[in-house]
């Protein structure tokens, strides 16, 4: 079995997306946020890139991710830096949280991990129980790009100890009747010219339209739906390849 952002993979995304890294979102998450005084949920928290950020800012945030070796390096940088978020380990279709949050943010296409449309029907009416009724739900999401299928692409870093790690990925499947594509990577770490330690894991990722997904978000309770790209709050979609972000508001 595959796994899926075990340790390494986990050391590598801390290492690519280190804290405060941001492609926009950062300084646009800060601005939509600015002076909510309630509780902030951010789903698939992974180390930190953006929960700290927000944290620094002096909003009220709380973090989940299913993966634990995520969340280890997401609580060290916390206690690095004197914050001390609630974060636990948990699915984005199941998690149960005694708490009614004023917004739910999902940035850099995370809602896409999830693979199947059943699981992504499960997370938004989960979104939508732990909201507060006005609350704000905003997902980032992706249109996919030049795919190669078996084509391998390969990536390398190297830790503050000195070891290399070399990233190789591969598109697998893709379908674009159920709009999902499947990759697998392959992680290595190397010390002294010799392989230390090696993990395998299987990405599956799916895709939605704009008008798609803001259906789907009517469908499930949201209102009131606002969709940005590149960052630009209320600018409808020109250009594939940026970032669309959708904001709704949880039905009263």
């Amino acid at each position: 079995m595959l796994s899926y952002y075990s340790s390494l993979s986990a050391e590598v995304y801390d290492l690519d997306k280190p804290i405060g890294k941001s492609f926009g979102d950062v300084e646009f998450y800060k601005e939509r946020l600015a002076g909510n005084e309630g509780r902030i949920l951010e789903p698939a928290t992974g180390t930190g890139r953006l929960l700290v950020p927000l944290l620094e800012d002096g909003l009220h945030i709380d973090g989940f991710d299913s993966s634990p070796e995520m969340l280890d390096i997401c609580r060290a940088h916390c206690k690095e830096r004197g914050l001390h978020p609630k974060l636990f380990e948990a699915d984005m279709e199941t998690f149960r949280i005694d708490v009614e949050y004023d917004a739910i943010i999902l940035p850099a296409g995370t809602f896409q991990l999830l693979a199947g449309r059943e699981q992504a029907i499960k997370a938004l009416k989960n979104f939508r129980k732990h909201l507060a009724p006005g609350g704000r739900l905003l997902v980032d999401l992706y249109v996919p790009q030049g795919f190669e299928v078996d084509r391998p692409r390969t990536r390398t870093w190297q830790t503050k100890a000195g070891e290399v790690i070399t990233l190789e990925s591969k598109t697998v499947e893709v379908d674009w009747i159920k709009q999902y594509s499947v990759s697998h990577n392959r992680y290595e770490k190397w010390q002294g010219g010799k392989l230390i330690q090696t993990e395998l894991e299987r990405f599956p990722m799916r895709w939605y339209g704009v008008e798609e997904f803001k259906l789907l978000l009517g469908s499930q309770g949201f209102e009131d739906i606002i969709v940005s790209s590149n960052y630009e709050y209320g600018q409808y979609p020109k250009n594939a390849q940026h970032a669309v972000t959708f904001e709704a508001i949880a039905h009263i």
